[in-house]
């Protein structure tokens, strides 16, 4: 074959190349990929700013809650008023009701204002008297029920001022606003500016927030999320004792275990149907076979853990049998091969490999959970309950009580302002709750965190 006849190659030269001759097509693979980035960095941007401006929100108007306005004055507790027949008898001083205890408030209220020098103005003694929050009366109450001894005393009174004096000083309530208001009037805005100078009035940070039950619409300044925060403790202990067994040893038997037959992809399937099914039906659900068929009582914690347990069960079996499976099989055919039985397998290598994962998706599930309101409102749970309930082992699990979640949306449904401000303080203990949890879940993880 001569050098005129032989074949010359067809395909691109070299310095042709596509990846070297910077084509057309290159470039514009390039840009669909530069773009690709962009919209990446502008999606996660998007959701940060999203989250920062949810967080501030409620930061902003959520911590007003964790301070109160607060009226500090001395009192003598008079035997006229509280003690009339001078026996010191707790059951004949329990016939005087706290109309006679707000008396006596605003009589030493009025005292100490005369005292102090700080002028009345356009205020009456009885509109002075009103600042005062009726919860300061059934406070006193209790205080002499409990000791008749300080009966003719001089004590010093730290009483919550009424909820428009609270939201005043909190920037709420504003004259224009008093104005308008059957509640307040401007000129109680000024005298409490007065009594702000003197000292009488001061606004400190509020623990009775976090351990008050709730309260009425007409002292909302003394609502508190004691009840509440004991029943989610309670409510959550229970669902964690009654779903992660039960849930782990269904997990194990279905992915270890379980024959693969028609039988048990039935059962996945419907466990998969089950962690979607709406909350609100396990609402329905629990009021039907727990409260109306079981007779349980309404609105306690054990009802609501049920109800919960019933909706966390599927997601906690998905979480751990997605834990079992992700272990290599080679674990299995390695302890298989030294003689281990399946029990032995499963309890010894798989289980302790699977656990990180297991009890991140259990914490997590449960906290997700902590967050539901629809089916605790159909069981009662949202009933306005001031009383705390009673230990674990005197069966407190029985008593009314309330959740989170639920408090929020009852706070959140009131008309007064005070309210959707201890709503939104609400939301920050949840959230502190949800923190705590998701962090227990990472330290956990890293704790018994395996590496194969």
């Amino acid at each position: 074959m001569t050098q005129d006849t032989a074949t010359t190659p067809t395909g691109p030269r070299a310095d042709q190349h596509p990846l070297l001759s910077g084509s057309t097509s290159l470039r514009r693979r390039k840009a669909r990929e530069w773009r690709l980035k962009v919209y990446g960095v502008a999606a996660i941007g998007l959701s940060l700013a999203t989250l920062f401006v949810m967080i501030f929100t409620i930061l902003r108007d959520g911590s007003q809650a964790f301070y109160q306005a607060r009226l500090t004055f001395p009192l003598v507790v008079d035997a006229a008023i509280v003690d009339k027949e001078g026996a010191r008898d707790p059951a004949a001083m329990a016939k005087v009701t706290t109309v006679g205890y707000q008396r006596l408030l605003a009589q030493a209220f009025l005292a100490h204002i005369e005292t102090s020098g700080v002028p009345l103005g356009d205020v009456t003694e009885k509109e002075a008297g009103e600042m005062i929050s009726r919860d300061a009366a059934g406070r006193l109450r209790k205080q002499v029920l409990s000791d008749p001894a300080i009966v003719g005393q001089t004590i010093t009174v730290n009483a919550y001022a009424t909820g428009r004096i609270d939201g005043y000083l909190k920037g709420r309530v504003t004259r224009a606003s008093a104005e308008r208001d059957s509640l307040v009037t401007p000129a109680q805005l000024d005298l409490a500016d007065r009594l702000l100078q003197a000292g009488i009035l001061s606004l400190g940070f509020n623990s009775g927030f976090l351990t008050d039950p709730d309260a009425s619409d007409l002292r909302p300044e003394s609502a508190g999320l004691g009840v509440a925060i004991i029943g989610s403790v309670y409510m959550m202990v229970l669902v964690a004792i009654f779903t992660v067994p039960v849930g782990v040893a269904a997990s194990i038997y279905l992915e270890e275990f379980a024959p693969k037959n028609w039988l048990t992809d039935l059962i996945e399937v419907n466990i998969s149907n089950l962690a979607a099914v709406p909350s609100i039906v396990f609402g329905i659900l629990g009021l039907s076979i727990f409260i109306n068929f079981m007779g349980l009582p309404q609105s306690s914690s054990l009802v609501g853990a049920l109800v919960i347990s019933l909706m966390t069960l599927p997601t906690i079996i998905i979480a751990t049998r997605a834990a079992i499976r992700a272990v290599p099989p080679s674990i299995r055919d390695a302890a298989l091969g030294i003689g281990a039985s399946k029990m032995q397998i499963v309890f010894h290598h798989v289980l302790p490999l699977a656990m990180p994962g297991i009890m991140t998706g259990t914490i997590l599930g449960l906290a997700s959970a902590l967050g539901e309101t629809a089916p605790l409102l159909l069981i009662g749970m949202v009933a306005f309950v001031t009383t705390y309930p009673s230990g674990p082992l005197d069966g407190g699990i029985m008593d009314p009580a309330t959740a989170l979640p639920v408090q929020v949306y009852s706070w959140a449904s009131r008309s007064d302002p005070a309210f959707i401000e201890r709503s939104s303080g609400a939301i920050i203990v949840l959230l502190a709750f949800l923190l705590v949890m998701n962090v227990a879940a990472i330290l956990l993880r890293r704790r018994f965190e395996r590496r194969w």
